[in-house]
């Protein structure tokens, strides 16, 4: 596995400043978003140009983009917003190709219209599921016709809130451009943190198959936990890892959920706990 991050962690005025600490930190593989060009996450039509003005900064740093992000509220309760975001959505899958990468990293949502990560007590309604997958399925269109790969993750405050429930959205939707970040600090409601073992383990057997790239952060409590740093929380990192190598997963593990201060730490937990195990690690 190689240990990735988030773009978005390096606070810079340019992009070529951002890619710069990306490097400074000895990584090269990144979960890219386009507001570290000054641009939308979900943009209005790029230009060749901005696009390849991007693609050729990443490559004279040998930095890789295994990943972009698209996320938007796909429960969104006006509608209006959904279709705003998923013509976006169209402008961002188009451009992959040309960025280097063929992953785009959604949200399934919430029915609170304020904020996608906060749960909404009608997130549970078939009517939300409803809402979710409709959108869901205009967005796999769009990977159709652009070629590229949507990524949903199970997050306790949207309405794939578990991983039976991104399980049963896999069954639904049917389609080979649907598929996992899986993430193990994501999974356990408030009460559900002694289950641990039983609970990872259960997320691999659900969805490892379909897994196309892994998130590192931590948690120091159940529910709509504040995230932070991996290796400063509770989440069992060694089975983590042991999971993602059953299941066969070689590929990006993007750190996210931290400061800046805290990569360097973070970067050498993760190398510890890699070289412990039976994985080969990069930088």
């Amino acid at each position: 596995m190689k240990i990735g991050i988030f773009a978005k962690t390096f606070a810079r005025d340019s992009l070529a400043a951002t890619l710069d600490a990306v490097r400074v930190q000895g990584l090269d593989s990144v979960q890219f978003n386009l507001a570290c060009a000054g641009l939308a996450t979900l943009p209005e039509p790029l230009q060749p140009s901005t696009v390849q003005a991007i693609r050729q900064a990443m490559d004279a740093r040998g930095i890789a983009m295994p990943a972009i992000s698209g996320t938007f509220n796909m429960c969104h309760p006006d509608p209006r917003e959904r279709a705003a975001n998923l013509s976006r959505l169209r402008n961002l899958a188009g451009a992959c190709e040309p960025l280097g990468t063929r992953v785009i990293t959604m949200c399934t949502g919430t029915c609170d219209p304020d904020d996608m990560w906060r749960r909404h007590p009608d997130n549970d309604t078939p009517e939300a599921w409803s809402d979710m997958t409709g959108c869901m399925a205009q967005a796999l269109q769009i990977a159709q016709d652009c070629g590229v790969t949507m990524a949903f993750e199970t997050e306790v405050s949207n309405v794939v809130d578990s991983a039976r429930k991104g399980r049963r959205l896999l069954d639904e939707m049917r389609s080979p451009h649907l598929k996992v970040v899986m993430d193990g600090a994501n999974l356990f409601h408030q009460g559900e943190l002694a289950r641990m073992p039983v609970m990872l383990a259960e997320a691999f057997e659900l969805l490892g198959a379909d897994i196309v790239l892994a998130h590192a952060k931590d948690l120091s409590h159940d529910g709509e936990a504040g995230h932070q740093a991996a290796g400063t929380g509770v989440l069992d990192y060694d089975l983590y890892l042991s999971l993602l190598r059953g299941v066969g997963y070689d590929g990006a593990l993007i750190l996210h959920s931290l400061t800046e201060d805290e990569v360097g730490p973070a970067v050498a937990f993760l190398r510890g706990k890699l070289q412990d195990g039976t994985s080969s690690v990069t930088r």
